[in-house]
């Protein structure tokens, strides 16, 4: 990436709010659809980055799926549908919000995914897990590289996957599920993204 500066109007950031419709994602202790919270976080993102003069293009706005009725698996479809919009819409960078879950209920805090293989990639994923700090100074989770999620192997522009914290944990799930805390969260993220931004040249 040319570290030559940017016209705002090229400023271009979208944001994937993980599962939708049909898939509800992880369920957690509190029985919380995981899409429900995804896409709440989503929107307030979207909302304080247009306030930044930051342009938004989200998957979904609702509780819906990318995938045509008539095709194949859902989910499969839903997945390739994201991709290639992501792809098409060539970001400066993308982000998939999601909740995590496990099957030790202690476990919890934020953590941010990125593809093996993209340099870029790990440079944004680690500059959003330090800004997820502001959310749970505790958290000594660290960015995580992976191979096997199907969003960050197929996206042509660097695509990170915030997991804000653990449906499966108790306090976390009951945090997750309110509006201030969603807040919180959208906020950390949104300092995420700018300093992104930023690392990449890019003037707001």
């Amino acid at each position: 990436m040319s570290g030559s500066k940017i016209k705002k109007a090229e400023n271009t950031v979208i944001i994937d709010a993980g599962h939708g419709a049909g898939d509800p994602g992880k369920i957690g202790v509190n029985d919380a659809k995981e899409k429900d919270v995804n896409l709440k976080i989503a929107k307030k993102v979207k909302k304080m980055l247009e306030k930044k003069g930051i342009k938004v293009v989200m998957t979904r706005e609702d509780d819906s799926s990318l995938a045509k009725e008539s095709e194949g698996s859902q989910k499969i479809q839903d997945m390739k549908a994201r991709v290639e919009m992501i792809n098409k819409t060539a970001p400066r960078l993308a982000v998939s919000i999601h909740q995590n879950s496990y099957h030790e209920e202690s476990i919890h805090g934020a953590q941010v995914f990125y593809y093996t293989h993209s340099v870029e990639g790990e440079k944004m994923a680690v500059i959003m897990q330090k800004a997820l700090l502001a959310v749970d100074k505790e958290n000594h989770r660290e960015a995580k590289a992976d191979e096997g999620y199907y969003l960050l192997r197929r996206t042509e522009v660097p695509t990170i996957i915030v997991e804000c914290g653990f449906l499966s944990n108790h306090e976390e799930a009951e945090k997750l599920v309110t509006d201030e805390y969603q807040k919180e969260v959208a906020e950390a993220i949104v300092q995420g993204i700018l300093s992104c931004l930023k690392e990449q040249g890019v003037v707001y």
